[in-house]
């Protein structure tokens, strides 16, 4: 028997004290990328947060440092400062070298709070090469250092404060050696979060500064979520005024506000003590169970929904919805330490009824608001049933046939969907060249004339009526909306190829709009993709080369200067490539170059959707001067 084979007790390692997070980290911050450094800033935060969601805090400070540190303060009560009787430590000590220790377990520390877990600040300490905390209490400033996780020396009073001074101040700087892909701090994440949380906790003044920079900015909000319901309309036009109710039940406080726009899409945002719950919960489930029902109670007695008509669904309620629901309470059970979806079934039965008495006797003292609501549900449920239908029309009857696949689409040999390719290609030149230039066994190519409906002004019943949208629904073969299925898909790449000029932008644009809204699992997944095709093509004598942008363009000419004439052909239209010219350079899998579109911000691409797509005008050129500069091969 070998030595490799042996399995005894010199094999099981034990991890003592913070030893586990650094060799594991994305088991306590998710991942060591951008998203986990930024982690480690709402950690400190979240428990800055706690003192302010108890009453203890009306200011906290974020300062990016020159030299890649950062500071988080408050004006709270302090960490305690005494000898802990359990560890025989200081308690802040106690607090940043300690997993699970925290004020958030008992009952005589927080009311509510976001650090349920109570190993934030201690994971925060672990994975930072450098930690300070300083506490001002009972009159005395006290100062504790700290290098990834171990403490230089024990917590010391420095100095005396002013009566009342009191709060806590942490810097960190974040382990190279840990987060290996970014150390930087991202200022607009930051910026995004603190007035997210500012909206939140009503009255809360949240700072934020970059010494990098010089960019300063406070988020200070009096009307709370009936004001963030406002910044999140700010895209659409409202067809409601701002409806806000707040209250308790069953112990928990519940905070909502919502409006209706004139738009087809929905936007919720939940929170639980502060925490984002970005994939719902019982609290979300119970505030859509009150809204559908008691707008069609409301349009039954207001004889507006007819006994011969069906109710309006949970969709057509929240056509055009923009609310935001945030709870307050003592114990949340959330699935994991990532916090994204809530279990505690009492949340759903109080959300539920609180929302619904409200609401009610909401709609009830004004009906004209009540009267838009229920109007745009009925349109939204006539718009799903003619949906419906039309989308009756492009379902396959099962994943293998293919007699209905449209005419257009020149498909593949190939029934393997891990190795089939679907081109979306631009008009019947390009498409040409595709076809003739693809490798027929696993590439197929689906030409599309001129530009698809723009699915953001439009309704889903227009959608699915449209030609162009219903060709590419039948032939991806997954299905649409709450009926896409992966399993179905029959390419797991489908790659957008169109011309490199404003019109290929433009139809580029609305494709990937159409698949956010309505394909979204797609990007998701990683199936969607962008082809590259060269802006270029350089000879000299019998060398050619395909450049894909001005600055590789210089470079060649460098390279090639003093030998021989240089020949430069800009390509403004696929069709202007011939076949093969378009397999090298934008088809073959060896030799091209292809965008995966992801989804890293969902928020921020709700945002940006609703600009560049959406009704109003205003926004879209707010949006375009502010970003002119930044335009590249904008073809006049």
């Amino acid at each position: 028997m070998t030595t490799r084979n042996v399995y005894s007790e010199a094999e099981i390692q034990v991890l003592e004290g913070l030893d586990a997070v650094r060799r594991r980290p994305g088991m306590y911050i998710g991942s060591t990328n951008a998203r986990g450094l930024h982690h480690l800033v709402w950690e400190i935060v979240d428990n800055s947060v706690d003192e302010a969601m108890n009453g203890f805090a009306d200011r906290i400070e974020v300062i990016v440092h020159r030299d890649g540190r950062l500071t988080v303060a408050d004006n709270g009560r302090g960490i305690p400062v005494g000898i802990h009787p359990q560890t025989g430590k200081s308690t802040v000590e106690t607090v940043f070298t300690v997993l699970h220790a925290g004020g958030k377990f008992g009952t005589g520390g927080y009311k509510v709070s976001g650090g349920l877990h109570g190993v934030g600040i201690s994971v925060v300490n672990a994975l930072s090469s450098e930690l300070e905390v300083e506490v001002k209490k009972d009159g005395g400033r006290y100062v504790q250092r700290f290098r990834r996780g171990v403490p230089e020396a024990p917590l010391q009073r420095v100095g005396d404060v002013a009566p009342g001074d009191t709060g806590v101040t942490v810097t960190i700087r974040p382990d190279a050696e840990v987060f290996k892909e970014t150390v930087d701090f991202d200022y607009p994440t930051l910026a995004e979060r603190l007035e997210e949380l500012a909206y939140l906790n009503r009255g809360v003044h949240f700072l934020l500064s970059d010494e990098r920079s010089g960019r300063r900015e406070e988020f200070h909000y009096e009307g709370g979520l009936r004001s963030f319901v406002e910044r999140l309309a700010e895209e659409s036009e409202a067809i409601t005024p701002p409806i806000h109710f707040f209250g308790a039940r069953e112990g928990m406080e519940i905070d909502v506000a919502l409006l209706y726009t004139t738009a087809y899409q929905t936007t919720i945002r939940s929170y639980v003590n502060n925490i984002p719950t970005h994939e719902g919960g019982t609290h979300e489930s119970g505030f859509k169970a009150a809204l559908t029902r008691v707008i069609n109670d409301y349009a039954r007695r207001s004889n507006l929904l007819k006994d011969s008509e069906a109710n309006l669904t949970g969709d057509d309620v929240r056509e055009g919805l923009i609310a935001v629901l945030s709870l307050r309470l003592v114990e949340p059970q959330f699935e994991g330490q990532t916090k994204t979806r809530l279990g505690n079934s009492e949340a759903k039965t109080a959300v539920e009824a609180f929302v619904a008495e409200q609401l009610a006797t909401y709609l009830e003292e004004t009906p004209s608001v009540a009267r838009r609501i229920v109007d745009k549900a009925i349109l939204a449920a006539r718009a799903r049933e003619a949906a419906r239908r039309a989308r009756e029309l492009t379902r396959r009857k099962n994943a293998l046939e293919i007699t209905n696949l449209p005419g257009k689409l020149a498909d593949c040999a190939s029934r393997d969907p891990e190795e089939s390719e679907l081109f979306i290609v631009e008009g019947d030149s390009a498409g040409g060249s595709a076809k003739l230039g693809r490798d027929r066994r696993i590439q197929a190519i689906l030409p599309l004339r001129g530009k698809i409906i723009n699915v953001e002004k439009a309704r889903t019943d227009k959608v699915f009526a449209n030609e162009e949208i219903r060709a590419l629904i039948t032939a991806i073969g997954s299905g649409i909306g709450d009926k896409l299925e992966l399993g179905r898909l029959r390419y797991h790449k489908i790659i957008i190829m169109t011309d490199a000029d404003v019109d290929g932008s433009h139809i580029r644009t609305l494709l990937l709009t159409f698949f956010y809204r309505h394909m979204r699992p797609l990007i998701e997944h990683g199936h969607v993709y962008i082809a590259q095709p060269p802006l270029y093509r350089i000879q000299q004598g019998k060398t050619v080369r395909y450049v894909y942008d001005e600055a590789e363009l210089e470079r060649a000419r460098g390279e090639m200067k003093g030998r021989g004439e240089i020949v430069v052909q800009r390509y403004k239209g696929l069709g202007e490539m011939n076949p093969e010219q378009l397999w090298e350079t934008t088809m073959n899998p060896e030799t091209r170059l292809l965008l995966k579109v992801e989804l890293t911000d969902a928020k921020e691409a709700e945002r940006i959707f609703d600009i560049l797509m959406g009704e109003r005008v205003e926004p879209r050129r707010a949006f375009i001067q502010e970003n002119a500069a930044y335009v590249r091969n904008l073809d006049v």
